[in-house]
């Protein structure tokens, strides 16, 4: 365990900025539990809280991306009704407010949520109808938080220009951005191009899954043809980086994406529990910090990977000696790379998260 200045108690106080965080990997157990109580679903594997919150969490030996999809199944079945969708979306808006994140952007995807009968319109209006209680519930507690959406389209599907065109349509009302989630291998980004061209005639924002489970091709299309602002996970461009005589030398388009500035947002625990690294130790996110990429540190699915993004930096912070300036720094990267309106998102930075920083540094100076 690497030497560090971070405490659990320090970094729960800290500001914290969320960029890729999945709406149905993100439920409250008991909420399922009661959500499947009333609709009768009878697919959950328990109905004992604790026991369900386990299974959840894929961490079990030779676990992957596969055993780690099963959970949304579950998650998924209960959020198909409005009232469902806000009390999911609100009390998820509580939770990372309660962990100290006072910026998140949550995405989900639409086409999921459709089996009782809502249109896409009415999916999108509930979450953000739950994101807006929950922030005036978090408000309450005493917790400051702004948390928009990122509506996803499925890959493997055919939905991409239609869930393209519905966030354009949100953009005003909550939405911040487009993004495609689901299996990388055999779905490339290119087949969703008219999707991502009609972002870019709209001047709104996308990121793209790539660069998970599935390496440089995934990123290189993501970024050269999609035009990807940012890229979900991103963690295979280390296959884009040598060592050579105890230095790193990297390849053309790690080059390029860190020379543009192309934010990662990177999931370590989630990485570990699909497969697409091997423990947290390994995990590349430190090499990538040290080599300056803007690297940013996400929580994916709190669910399944039974983590915080408190935790995550608690995590990362043991293993790799981070330092509260280190947290900063990430924290920084996340806020400059958010899909915020400038003049909002310089306010966020000068206004909440650095005067953060510098009270707990001189907290811990007292």
């Amino acid at each position: 365990m690497a030497s560090t200045d971070l405490t659990l108690a320090t970094i729960k106080r800290a500001p914290k900025v969320l960029l890729h965080e999945h709406l149905d990997g993100g439920l409250r157990p008991e909420t399922i539990l009661e959500l499947a109580r009333e609709v009768n679903y009878q697919g959950l594997p328990t109905n004992d809280p604790h026991e369900l919150q386990q299974w959840f969490i894929v961490d079990a030996p030779g676990s992957d991306l596969v055993r780690y999809l099963e959970g949304f199944i579950h998650t998924t079945s209960v959020m198909q009704t409005r009232d469902q969708l806000e009390r999911v979306a609100a009390e998820s808006t509580i939770d990372l407010a309660r962990d100290g994140v006072i910026y998140a952007e949550v995405r989900f995807a639409p086409e999921l949520h459709l089996n009782a009968g809502l249109t896409l319109h009415e999916v999108v209006q509930a979450v953000l109808d739950g994101i807006a209680l929950g922030t005036k519930e978090a408000a309450n507690e005493g917790h400051r938080i702004v948390v928009r959406a990122i509506l996803s389209a499925m890959r493997q599907a055919s939905l991409s220009e239609t869930i393209a065109d519905l966030a354009v349509n949100f953009r005003d009302e909550g939405v911040c951005g487009f993004d495609i989630a689901g299996p990388e291998d055999g779905f490339r980004p290119t087949q969703h191009l008219r999707a991502f061209h009609l972002i870019q005639r709209e001047d709104f924002h996308l990121t793209i899954h790539a660069g998970e489970a599935f390496g440089l091709p995934s990123i290189w299309e993501a970024v050269q043809f999609c035009n990807a602002e940012r890229l979900g996970h991103g963690v295979r461009i280390v296959d884009d980086i040598h060592e050579v005589n105890g230095h790193h030398e990297l390849g053309r388009l790690a080059n390029y994406v860190r020379d543009r500035r192309i934010p990662l947002e990177v999931c370590p625990t989630s990485n570990v529990h699909t497969g697409a690294a091997t423990s947290i130790a390994t995990h590349p996110i430190d090499l990538l910090k040290r080599l300056r990429f803007r690297v940013t540190l996400n929580t994916d699915n709190r669910l399944m990977s039974g983590i915080t993004l408190s935790s995550e930096f608690e995590t990362c912070a043991s293993t790799f000696g981070w330092t509260l300036a280190d947290m900063e720094w990430l924290t920084l990267n996340a806020a400059k790379s958010t899909f915020y309106e400038f003049d909002q998102r310089l306010a966020m930075i000068n206004n909440v998260i650095k005067p953060g920083y510098a009270a707990l540094r001189s907290l811990k100076a007292q």
